[in-house]
Order: C-alpha cells, then sequence, then structure tokens
C-alpha cells in the first residue's frame, strides 16, 4: 500500500494559561492569534497562533489548558514534571534573538548546553530553543 497524502500542520501544548501563551508566542513569532475559546468555569480555554505568511504557511501552535498543569523542569530532573517536547526556532543573530525573547517575556534557562543554542523557558516555563 502506498503511503497516503499526510501533512503535520501544528503542535498543541497544554498549558496553564492559553491566551497568555497565544499571545508571547504571536509576539516572539511575528505571528497572529487565530483562535481563541475564552475560559468558561475551571477551564482556562484554547488558543492558537499562526505563525508565516498568507500564502506561506508556516508551523501553527495551539495552546489546550491543563487542569492539571505542572510547569516543567529543565533540564529534566528526577523529582520535576519533565519537558515532553520543545520548540526549535532557527534565528541569524543568537544574541538578538535572545534579546528579545526576554523583552518578550521568556527566561533565560541556568543550563546552556551548547554555544550556538540559547535555552529559553516561556511564561509557563516550557523550554525552547534558539539556535544558528
Amino acid at each position: 500500500m502506498d503511503r497516503p497524502s499526510l501533512h503535520a500542520t501544528s503542535v498543541t501544548i497544554g498549558t496553564d494559561d492559553p491566551a497568555l501563551l497565544a499571545d508571547f508566542y504571536a509576539r516572539l513569532l511575528g505571528g497572529r492569534v487565530t483562535a481563541q475559546d475564552p475560559p468558561h468555569g475551571d477551564d482556562a480555554g484554547w488558543a492558537q497562533v499562526a505563525t508565516g505568511d498568507p500564502g506561506r504557511p508556516g508551523l501553527t501552535l495551539n495552546f489546550e489548558h491543563e487542569r492539571q498543569f505542572r510547569r516543567p523542569t529543565w533540564p529534566a530532573s528526577p523529582d520535576g514534571q519533565n519537558a515532553t517536547q520543545h520548540l526549535d526556532v532557527l534565528v541569524e543573530d543568537l544574541a538578538a534573538a535572545t534579546a528579545w525573547a526576554i523583552r518578550c517575556g521568556a527566561v533565560l534557562a541556568t543550563a546552556q548546553p551548547q554555544q550556538d543554542v540559547r535555552v529559553l523557558l516561556d511564561p509557563s516555563g516550557h523550554p525552547f530553543c534558539l539556535f544558528t
């Protein structure tokens, strides 16, 4: 059997605050919030960010409220909530991109495993990497 047409289009990330992360990643990546389900009851809702330009789609990021969300620990530790994924973001100028990410609300991780990569934490604590 031939492989059917399959195209990965998006990543869904669990969080305690979908609207906050959507705003953060839209600003960080120059994207736009394209959908937002407001909080209702004890559910903090859902939000979506589209990156890329019209006619040149990028990655879509979905942010889903997780009632039992715990901030990830990075690097992994035996007693922490280990991160199960992270985003890798290609940049031209690592220093400028790191400064921009921090202005957007990211925090520089204390552990930096490589010279040409910067690990940062988003407002919910998810690690993401900037690399050249």
